[in-house]
This record gives C-alpha cells, sequence and structure tokens, in this order.
C-alpha cells in the first residue's frame, strides 16, 4: 500500500463522523459495496454490516466504537474511519482526528440534531480537519435543499456551500446537479447514477444555484470575484481548485446529497473525496511533523481481541514502517511489534511494510497508548497531539459478583480503560469501593456488557456512596478509661478529653495540655490515634470533621499502661461524648457548571431546581451561538443521575462539569432518611 503514481497524496484516511443515527455504519457500508470490497450492503438492522459488528452495537442498534476499512476507489487506496455519533462515545472520535486528511459529516434534516451536529463540527474546526457535509436520507427530504441549509449553518462557524442540487419528481427527489461539474444525474439504487441533459426549470436552478455557489468561493478568491461583476463565467478547474484549496484551508465545508441506504450520491462522494481531499503530507503539516522527520505514527485506537492480544491501530505519518521493528512513544517506553495488519475487508491482510499515509493494526504494543506518537528512531519524538477525554459525568460502584473474580475483575477494568480512555476506574479506600466513571447511562451500559461477554466477568452494580460527614454543634468534656486485669498484665488507660466544634472545613485537630506527667509523653500519640479511631464512624453513622480535641489529664500504671490502653481509652471517651455534643449531618456541595442549546434552559433550570439546586446564573456560552451555561450549586447526592435528565432535555447534546465546593448541614425529614437509609444498608 504505498504511493500510487497517479494519487501524489499517497493513502488517505477519512472518517465519517456525525450525530448519533443519522446513517454513517450504513454510508461505509455503500462505499465499501460501490468500490467491491464487499459484494453486497448489508444492513444495519440486519446485523449484517462490516462496521459495529461487536455484540454490544448489534444489540443495541448503534455505534458503540469506531470501524476502520481499507478499500481502493479508481486506483487508490482509501481507509475509512466509522466513528460513533452519540456524545457518549465521542471520544473515540476525538481520538482519530488528528490521524485523519478529511471528514464526512453525515447528517439529516432532522433540526432536532442540530446541537449534536454543532457539538462535531466543534471538534473538527478545533482540530483544523477539513470536512464534507454528506446530506443523508435525501431520498426522504420534507423540505427544500435550502430550506435544511438555513437551519443547518448556524452549527458550522464557516458557510456550508451547496454542492449540489437536488432534481425533483413530484415529491420524490429523482437525482441531483452537480454545481460543479455542470452536469445532471439520475440516482439508480445500488447502481451509478445516469447522466440527463437539464433543461427548463432545472437548468435556470442550476444557473442561480450554481452562481450561490461560486459567490461563497469568491468571498476567499479575488480573481474569481472579479470574474463574477464582470459576469465572465470562470473555467471549471478554476472552480475545481478554488473548492479543493478553500475545504483544504477550513474556509468552507463543502456539501453534497444522498441516500446511503440506496447508495445514491455515494459515487460522487468519493471522486470528490479522490480529487479535492488533502493528502498525508498536508496532514503531516497540519500536525507539524518536520520534512524529513523519519518514521513517525499515531495511534488512535487500542483494542484487546480474546485470542490475538492487544491491538494498536496506528496512522503512519511519515517514512516506513517494517515488521518487526522497534517503535518508541513520547514517553520512551520501547516496544518490539509483532505484525503490521492492514484494514481491507476479507483479503490477506498482512503486510511487511506500511509507508505514509497508510493506516495498520500493530500487534503486542503493550506499552503504547490511544494517543500516543511512536517513532522507530531511538530517542522519542515530542507527541503530537494531547487528546484527552470529557470529564466523565456518570458513575457505578463495581464488584465481582464472584468473590474468585475480584483480581480478574480489576484486570478487566484496566483493559477497557486502555481501550477507552473515556472510562475511569477509582478505588476509594474509605468506603472500599471500585468506582467505574463514564460519559453516561448507555456507555457504562456497554462497559458492563464487555465485562460480561469478552473478559467473563460479572459484577454487581450499585450507586456509589455520597461523601456525607457529620460534625457537633455543642462542646463537652468527658473521660475516657479502660481498664482490664485478665491475669499477668493487664492494660489501663485513662483519659480526660476537651472536644470543642470547628468552623466549617477546618477538618480535625489535636492537641494535649497535660500538666505534671499525669499522661507519660510517649503515650500521647497513641490517645490522638485512640480520638482518630472514633471519629471514623460518628453516632450518625459517618466520619466526623470539623471537630477540635485536646487531652487535658488523666492517669496512668506503671505496669499495665500501654499504647493500645491508651488508644482504646481515648476511642471510648470520643464515643461516649460526640452523641451529646448536638451531631449534625453535612452532605457535599459541588459547584456545577451545564452547557446546553438555549432552547433547553428552562428545562435545566426546573431540572436543578427539583434537585435542590441553587442557581448562581445563567448565560450565553461564549463563541457558541444558541447555547448557555448555566452554574449552580448542587448536593452531590442530586448528581448521581443528573446526566440522565440534562440529556433527556436537550437531545443528548447537553452536558456538565463539577467541582467540590463545599460541606453544608442537613437538617430535619431529609438528614432521617439518609441516616435511615446508612444504617439499613450496614
Amino acid at each position: 500500500m504505498g504511493h500510487d503514481a497517479r494519487s501524489p497524496r499517497g493513502p488517505r484516511c477519512i472518517a465519517l463522523v456525525g450525530p448519533f443515527q443519522s446513517g454513517k455504519t450504513t454510508l461505509l457500508e455503500a462505499i465499501l459495496a460501490r468500490t467491491g470490497a464487499i459484494s453486497r450492503q448489508g444492513t444495519v438492522e440486519g446485523g449484517s454490516t462490516v462496521g459495529d459488528s461487536n455484540p454490544e452495537a448489534r444489540g443495541h442498534l448503534m455505534s458503540t466504537g469506531l470501524t476502520a476499512a481499507t478499500t481502493t476507489f479508481m486506483g487508490e487506496s482509501l481507509t475509512f474511519v466509522d466513528c460513533p455519533g452519540s456524545v457518549e462515545f465521542i471520544h473515540d472520535m476525538r481520538a482519530v482526528l488528528p490521524a485523519v486528511d478529511a471528514a464526512v459529516v453525515v447528517c439529516e434534516a432532522d433540526e432536532r440534531k442540530l446541537p449534536q451536529l454543532q457539538l462535531i463540527l466543534r471538534e473538527l474546526e478545533e482540530a483544523g480537519v477539513p470536512r464534507f457535509l454528506f446530506l443523508n436520507k435525501i431520498d426522504r427530504a420534507e423540505k427544500r435543499v435550502r430550506e435544511t441549509l438555513t437551519t443547518l449553518q448556524p452549527a458550522s462557524r464557516v458557510p456550508l456551500v451547496l454542492r449540489q442540487i437536488p432534481i425533483w419528481k413530484g415529491d420524490l427527489i429523482a437525482g441531483f446537479v452537480d454545481l460543479a461539474l455542470e452536469r445532471a444525474f439520475i440516482y439508480r439504487e445500488h447502481l451509478p447514477s445516469e447522466v440527463v441533459s437539464l433543461d427548463g426549470g432545472d437548468l435556470d436552478r442550476e444557473k442561480e444555484a450554481r452562481f450561490s455557489m461560486l459567490e461563497k468561493l469568491a468571498d476567499h478568491d479575488d480573481a474569481l470575484m472579479e470574474q463574477l461583476l464582470e459576469d465572465i463565467q470562470p473555467p471549471r478547474d478554476a472552480v475545481f481548485d478554488d473548492l479543493s484549496r478553500e475545504l483544504r484551508e477550513g474556509l468552507i465545508c463543502p456539501v453534497l446529497l444522498g441516500s446511503a441506504v440506496r447508495s445514491n450520491g455515494v459515487l460522487r462522494l468519493l471522486k470528490a473525496l479522490r480529487h479535492e481531499a488533502p493528502g498525508i503530507v498536508e496532514t503531516a503539516a497540519r500536525l507539524k511533523v518536520e520534512n524529513g522527520a523519519g518514521t513517525l505514527a499515531y495511534v488512535f485506537k487500542t483494542v484487546h481481541v480474546q485470542h490475538g492480544g492487544k491491538i494498536s491501530l496506528v496512522r503512519v505519518l511519515s517514512g516506513q514502517l517494517t515488521d518487526g521493528a522497534t517503535l518508541i512513544s513520547q514517553r520512551g517506553d520501547a516496544d518490539r511489534f509483532s505484525s503490521i495488519l492492514a484494514l481491507t475487508v476479507g483479503q490477506d491482510n498482512k503486510r511487511s511494510v506500511a509507508n505514509a499515509g497508510d493506516v495498520v493494526a500493530l500487534g503486542k504494543l503493550d506499552h503504547v497508548r490511544t494517543g500516543d506518537t511512536l517513532t522507530a528512531a531511538k530517542s522519542p519524538h515530542a507527541a503530537l497531539c494531547e487528546v484527552g477525554p470529557h470529564a466523565a459525568v456518570l458513575a457505578l460502584a463495581v464488584a465481582a459478583a464472584d468473590r474468585k473474580d475480584d483480581v480478574k475483575l480489576g484486570q478487566s477494568l484496566l483493559r477497557l480503560a486502555e481501550e477507552d480512555p473515556s472510562l475511569t476506574v477509582v478505588h476509594h479506600p474509605e468506603t472500599h469501593e471500585v468506582v467505574l466513571w463514564g460519559q453516561g447511562e448507555m456507555h457504562l451500559r456497554v462497559a458492563l456488557e464487555r465485562l460480561r461477554g469478552r473478559f467473563g466477568v460479572n459484577v454487581n452494580q450499585r450507586t456509589p456512596a455520597v461523601g456525607y460527614r457529620e460534625t457537633i454543634r455543642k462542646s463537652a468534656t468527658q473521660r475516657g478509661r479502660h481498664k482490664k486485669q485478665s491475669g499477668g498484665h493487664g492494660q489501663f488507660g485513662d483519659v480526660v478529653l476537651e472536644i470543642k466544634a470547628l468552623p466549617r472545613g477546618e477538618g480535625f485537630k489535636f492537641d494535649e495540655r497535660v500538666v505534671g506527667g499525669a499522661v507519660p509523653r510517649n503515650y500521647i500519640p497513641a490517645v490522638e490515634e485512640g480520638v482518630r479511631d472514633a471519629m471514623l464512624h460518628g453516632p450518625l453513622g459517618f466520619p466526623v470533621v470539623d471537630v477540635a480535641v485536646t487531652l487535658t489529664d488523666g492517669s496512668y500504671h506503671t505496669v499495665d499502661s500501654s499504647d493500645l490502653a491508651f488508644r482504646t481509652a481515648a476511642r471510648i471517651g470520643v464515643s461516649e461524648a460526640l452523641p451529646g455534643c448536638q451531631p449534625v449531618l453535612l452532605e457535599p456541595i459541588h459547584s456545577v457548571e451545564i452547557v446546553c442549546p438555549t432552547d433547553a434552559t428552562a428545562r435545566i433550570n426546573a431540572i436543578l431546581s427539583g434537585r435542590r439546586g441553587q442557581i448562581l446564573s445563567f448565560n450565553t456560552r461564549e463563541g457558541w451561538p444558541g447555547w448557555d451555561v448555566v452554574r449552580a450549586l448542587l448536593p452531590e447526592a442530586e448528581i448521581g443521575d443528573l446526566i440522565i435528565e440534562v440529556r433527556s432535555a436537550t437531545t443528548g447534546a447537553g452536558s456538565f462539569t463539577t467541582q467540590f465546593d463545599h460541606m453544608a448541614e442537613v437538617t430535619g425529614r431529609t438528614a432521617d432518611q439518609i441516616v435511615a437509609a446508612h444504617r439499613a444498608a450496614a
């Protein structure tokens, strides 16, 4: 798969992206069928597509991870990467963007998906990825294409430039006119379109639409602007050159029409990609790879195959990979990979060499992670880009259903998080919980299905414990005494403790004011340990905070006193004193920042108010037309499944970040319910 003599841009890599259920996997299937990589086009509903072949995707009829497939078109190698559309699985798309030459944004004329489209276009804009928009399901269109474009334009920061207009027969779209080529085509299902002549109203519409396209191109081309002003028809080659240049420079987003399920418009899309999408040289320059940099590759996905071990999907950005070479990550980790596999469908995929532009799978790169920059040089290359996941928004406490699977669960969770860095595993020493954090309800559900199906681990799940604490309102002085005699040396410890409340957030302080050696100095650390023991579980059942304890007096026995005796005495003293100090429950309050489409702001405010939230402000989201930012204070207990309501209120596009702010008292019925639930679970 080296450079083709007719293809100076080399093998190309194209991302298929777009909102959830817009038809990306079907488009990949249509492309593979049209280019002869597969004999017939499968369907998502029938579970017969090349993409989404894992059990989770088949079961939920949605992409839960990316699919990469290489094919050839007119002698050129093209690798397509079908990326999940759900915001919960968007990290796969974000990780692959640095590796691609261009993206095809698959969308439909559905105003409800506009916020999701805007999220995806913004990711492409920030990454500097040239992009086409493929307006799919055109056979079901109810609006005129120009109306649809007016609806979609706010999602894009650059002009959406219509490259084609539909040919209508009654209420159905029968074909299209290519405005750059100035030719008309009638669709034929799963076959190349038929060229037809234009006349009458269609010809008038074509002239008007072509002029509109040229006007947008002329915004970045003075010579073209002069030609239009002087009513001179620009040469067709010059128009194609402008389309290609302005696409590569991110000045426009060309719009093509089609129906992936019928394979309509697919050939024209492939030709546009072949002629206009940039190649590996431009992509390497975008990533600031220097000329003559040697062998450089970028890892965009990590997969653990049941019988094949760890597989890394990489794009070779410069130089050449040879089978069995050693690669070094930016951290200096060196691994010798076991094989080079091309991503062609249903063929012998083993390769001895991968050249610049190729997308291949490498085996056994044990220390390599998604997002790594790899080099064959003896010293590591700096990372070309940093692709961190969005903040996690939903958590589950998980435990192996069978205790003998505890170690297996830990290993499996590490592998899952390696495959999908937007999953986070946190071990809480205080609660002894293993907490799995993810991007939403479906994201975590799929993770648990993978644990069971691929790794053979069944888990029990529950809502993670909330970080409740308790404190006191009233001071006390208490004697703690521990005396035990059972033959030989006994145990004796005696302490007098002053217990006082501290201001909120002060934590715990221990001091001593012992005079005259009432408690020998060598026992004082043991007294502090005993006090801390008692603070772990207060009268309400939670750790005690914001309390100062001072050792003021006590007594000891020269034979029977010991560290253990004084530790026990101190624990007894504090435990007996706290119930009389007016204990009060504290709950963690977080500052929450929700981003949402403006038309959902009122619903978000109502959700927050219904969850005991205190709304602090809501403002327009800077740089995001049609979006707001809502800031509020919200109890941690109310954040648990907040994302489910937020996504429901925002057609899947809203999200939030959260940060601990302070502890606040909980009183009355709410406090009683929390304490009762905690005791019942203990």
